[in-house]
Order: structure tokens, then sequence, then C-alpha cells
């Protein structure tokens, strides 16, 4: 397991007291230049650097660094960005091509960000935001989505591959094992936890009906 900011930092992550979730290197491969893409959304949204400083509540000498790869932002900064400008983290993670309609991805090509707690991993980097997203999640152990539920429009699915998956959904709890899956209305409200001391990961599929939707961002931005 990992905890992976695009800017290539590696080691170890301590999760709790004891606890350590070591980085494989050999995942490493596909770090992003989050710098270059914050410059591109800035540049296309049309904000200066002050604008997105007065914004997110970021210093501007600390944006100018971060877009100039000088220095590594944390997963907290980048969720800062990401709800102050209204998008989800993934984006800053994003390749800058032309969207494809078809994406083909080795296993270690993933583009993967860190969030609260744990790793995202995105399966369909380079397709349309419309219709679905794929998503192989890692959850760090004891990880949950918080107290207020989530609701989004469209359709959820989730497949556990390891450790345990705990759904709440409309006040009905799942509890999904390595090859168990939920599908269900997403309008539902609903809830994700790790219940165990060790890390699970579970590839899921939001299917919002409105491209204006956010799923993602509701699911682990602020998390």
């Amino acid at each position: 397991m990992e905890k992976i900011i695009s800017t290539g930092v590696r080691g170890n992550r301590r999760n709790g007291p004891g606890r350590v979730i070591p980085v494989d290197d050999n995942k490493c491969d596909n770090q992003i230049g989050v710098g270059d893409r914050l410059h591109e959304i800035r540049t296309q949204l049309g904000l200066s650097i002050r604008a997105l400083a007065d914004m997110s509540g970021l210093n501007v000498n600390t944006l100018s660094l971060i877009e100039n790869g000088r220095t590594s932002p944390s997963v907290g900064t980048l969720q800062q960005l990401a709800q102050s400008l209204r998008m989800p983290i993934t984006a800053f993670f994003e390749t800058i091509h032309v969207e494809k309609k078809v994406v083909f991805q080795k296993n270690s090509s993933h583009p993967r960000t860190g969030f609260a707690h744990g790793i995202l991993e995105d399966m369909g980097a380079g397709m349309a935001r419309s219709g679905a997203e794929p998503l192989l999640m890692a959850l760090f152990p004891y990880a949950a989505s918080g107290v207020n539920p989530i609701v989004h429009t469209g359709r959820e699915f989730v497949y556990c591959l390891e450790g345990h998956i705990v759904y709440t959904v409309d006040n009905e709890t799942y509890v999904l094992e390595p090859g168990d899956s939920l599908f269900f209305e997403a309008y539902l409200p609903h809830s994700w936890k790790n219940p165990d001391d060790t890390p699970s990961r579970a590839l899921m599929v939001l299917c919002p009906l409105d491209s204006r939707d956010r799923p993602t961002e509701r699911h682990f931005v602020g998390t």
C-alpha cells in the first residue's frame, strides 16, 4: 500500500501507532506533474495566482512553488485546492491529452492519488468524464467516509478485492468480503468504512446521471 503525491516522494507511511504501510516503489512510474496540471487548470479558468490564493486560502508563494515543481503539495493542500475550484481531487492527476475513445492501462500505469484515508487509482484516465468513472480504491485501516452520508445522482457499483468494506445504504448495512459486490441507486444516503486493522481494496464505478455532478469529490475530498 502507498500514499503517493505526483511529486515522487517515496517512503513509508505510518498509519496509527506502530503501524507502517510500505510504499511499493515498483508502482511509482505513473506520477503526474501536479504543478503543470494546476497551472493548466488555473489558466483555463482565467485565474491569476493571487486570485487562486484568495479563493483557496493558500499563500501565493506556495502556489507558485507548486506550479514550478519546486515543492511537493500535501494531500491536504490538494483537497483545499479541489474544494475551492469545485472539482474532484483526481483532476490534478489527469494527463493533459485529447480525450480518448478507448483506454488501455497496464497495471503499473494507473494514475493514482492519495486522499485522507487511502489511495485512488483512476482506471479511466483520458476518457470523457460522463457515464461512468472506474476507480481502484485502497483504504487504510479503519478508514471511513465521514459522519455525513453521501448522496449523488446515478448509480454506484462496488466490488471488494481485498479485506472487508462495510457499506451502509439507506440505513441497511452490507459487509463486503473479497468477491462480493454491491450495486445501488446513488440517491440513497450511503457511506463506507474499512472496519479492520489491515488495508482493504475495492473496484468502485461511479455512474452519475448529471455530468455536472461530482461523486468522486463527495466520496473522497475532505474525508
